[in-house]
C-alpha cells in the first residue's frame, strides 16, 4: 500500500472515505468498501468496523481484517473491557493507543491477551454514535508501529465519525446528496464561507483563493476567521479536514 504523508494527500483520501460511506449507507456498496478506503487516511494492519446489536447485546463485524480471535474479542467482550467505558462516551474523540494510560492498558484484556500477542504498537479505537444520541457500532484500526506526531490523520480520523456511523447503522437513511449551500448549511456557514472553505481543502493562499473568488486577500482572511470562530477550530488546516470530512471539495 502506497504511505500517505501529506496533510493534502490524507485529505484528498478523506474524501473517498466519506464518499464510500455515503455508497454504503445508500445500500449501493458494502462497508468493506468503506474500510478499503480509510486505509489511505491511517495504514494499518488490522481493521474493523463493526455494529452494535441492542438486542444481543454484542457488536457484529461489518467488514474486517483481525484474526479469529480478535474478531471474537471485539464482538463479544470488548464492551465489557476496562477500556470500554473510556471509548463510550460521546464527547470523546477517538482513543488511540499511545494516549491509553498504562494502569489502565495493564487491567485490558483487550490488549493484554488480543493486541499484545499481535504485536500491536499503535492504532485507534472509536465508538459512533448516530445523530439522534444512539451508539451504533465501533472502529478499531490496530498497527505494528508507532505513527509519526504530529498525525494529521488523527483529526481526519475523529472528523470522519459522522460518515461511519451513518455506514454502519441498520436505521440510518440515505445521506441526502450535494453539500452545497441550502437551508442546512454544514456548521452555519455562509454561501461564501463554504466557498473559501472549499478552497482550503487545496491548500490555497489567501491571496490565490482571493484570484479564484473575485474578492480581495483580506476579505478572505475575513471569512476563515468567521469559518474558524462558527466551527470552533484552531487552524485553517483543521478547518481543511472538516470540510473533508463533509465531502466539500474545490470545483476549480
Amino acid at each position: 500500500m502506497a504511505a500517505r504523508h501529506s496533510t493534502a494527500d490524507i485529505l484528498d483520501a478523506a474524501v473517498h472515505v466519506r464518499e464510500a460511506a455515503r455508497s454504503a449507507t445508500a445500500g449501493a456498496t458494502g462497508v468493506d468498501t468503506v474500510l478499503a478506503a480509510l486505509s489511505e487516511v491511517v495504514e494499518h494492519d488490522h481493521a474493523s468496523l463493526t455494529r452494535w446489536d441492542p438486542a444481543l447485546g454484542r457488536h457484529t463485524t461489518l467488514a474486517g481484517s483481525y484474526p479469529a480471535d480478535a474478531t471474537a474479542y471485539i464482538e463479544t467482550r470488548l464492551h465489557r473491557d476496562p477500556v470500554f467505558p473510556v471509548l463510550r462516551s460521546p464527547a470523546r474523540g477517538g482513543l488511540w493507543l499511545g494516549d491509553v494510560p498504562e494502569p489502565l492498558l495493564a487491567a485490558s484484556p483487550g490488549f493484554q491477551d488480543v493486541l499484545a500477542p499481535l504485536g500491536i504498537e499503535d492504532g485507534v479505537a472509536q465508538c459512533l454514535f448516530a445523530a439522534d444520541g444512539r451508539y451504533v457500532g465501533m472502529l478499531n484500526v490496530s498497527i505494528r508501529r508507532p505513527r509519526a506526531t504530529p498525525d494529521p490523520a488523527r483529526a481526519v480520523v475523529t472528523l470522519l465519525t459522522e460518515s461511519l456511523a451513518a455506514a454502519v447503522d441498520s436505521r440510518e437513511a440515505p445521506a441526502p446528496a450535494g453539500t452545497g449551500p441550502g437551508p442546512r448549511r454544514p456548521g452555519g456557514l455562509s454561501p461564501r464561507e463554504l466557498e473559501v472553505l472549499a478552497e482550503l481543502t487545496e491548500g490555497r493562499t489567501n491571496r490565490q483563493i482571493a484570484a479564484l473568488l473575485y474578492i480581495t486577500p483580506r476579505t478572505v482572511g475575513t471569512h476563515i476567521e468567521h469559518i474558524l470562530a462558527k466551527l470552533d477550530l484552531p487552524n485553517r488546516a483543521a478547518a481543511a479536514a472538516q470540510a473533508a470530512a463533509w465531502g466539500i471539495t474545490s470545483p476549480h
